[in-house]
């Protein structure tokens, strides 16, 4: 069922998206510095430390420790003819199996990649594999409501608005509500819970 200790990639159109690994701390650190301001509004607070490649050397380790235990899934994107910088990344955090064979889904994109479809791309491809190789039922994404981009982003992958949760996240220096939305797998097989 699980992909888990494998070396995991995805290819699209124009990316190739990529299961973390130790190699990329320094890519994912200039990736967060590049993007310091771009990221603000949207994030809660982290330790100054989140822009050294060590810290992500220790982030990593548990990314790869989490996919080989089924509890997460991240994966860095790069753009096919240009492997060397990382231009995203999406998270999927906090799978729960048995009757519930959910998810958590969070993402970032490069300032200067936004507005051209890239993160839609990623995702199309990323769900995909979530529901029919990894055998999701339910993927989870939640936003702030001003963030307009992530809820049009959303639409178009068809994820439905479930409602509001108060207080939801600590950002921009006070507690926010969110929006909480969610994707369904229609095509789930059921008949096989409990047998793996």
């Amino acid at each position: 069922m699980s992909e888990a200790g494998r070396l995991l990639a995805l290819e699209t159109e124009r990316l190739t998206l990529v299961a973390a690994r130790l190699e990329d701390a320094s890519m994912v650190a200039d990736f967060m510095r590049r993007n310091r301001e771009h990221f603000e509004p949207w994030d809660p607070p982290g330790p100054p430390t989140r822009f050294t490649p060590a810290y992500w050397e220790g982030n990593l380790r548990r990314a790869i420790d989490d996919w080989n235990a089924d509890r997460a899934l991240r994966l860095h994107m790069f753009l096919r003819d240009d492997p060397g910088q990382i231009i995203g990344r999406i998270g999927f955090s906090q799978i729960m199996r048995g009757g519930f064979q959910s998810c958590m889904l969070g993402y970032q994109i490069d300032a200067a990649s936004e507005g051209q479809g890239l993160m839609f791309e990623a995702l199309q491809s990323a769900i995909a594999f979530m529901f029919e190789r990894h055998r999701l039922h339910r993927i989870q994404a939640n936003h702030l409501e001003e963030n307009q981009r992530s809820a049009r982003l959303l639409a178009r992958l068809f994820f439905v608005r479930e409602g509001v949760a108060p207080d939801y996240l600590f950002v921009g220096g006070a507690w926010r509500d969110h929006v909480l939305t969610s994707r369904v797998n229609g095509n789930f097989d059921a008949s096989k819970l409990g047998a793996e």
